[in-house]
């Protein structure tokens, strides 16, 4: 998974006018007690991410 399909998976399921604010703010204790955003930055893969924010926002098997 690349980014952008990171960012176009929340814009779809957040909404693009929150996502962003969502992943600034929203610590995910499987993330490593960090925010989306930082995980990124830190150099977790955009996959992994992708996998904790589904789990914390309880979407469907199909969504993964």
């Amino acid at each position: 998974m690349r980014h952008t399909e990171l960012w176009a998976r929340l814009d779809h399921h957040l909404g693009s006018a929150y996502s962003r604010t969502w992943a600034q703010q929203q610590v995910i204790g499987d993330l490593g007690h960090r925010t989306p955003v930082e995980a990124l930055e830190a150099g977790v893969s955009p996959k992994e991410v992708w996998a904790a924010v589904w789990q914390t926002i309880e979407l469907p098997a199909s969504e993964r």
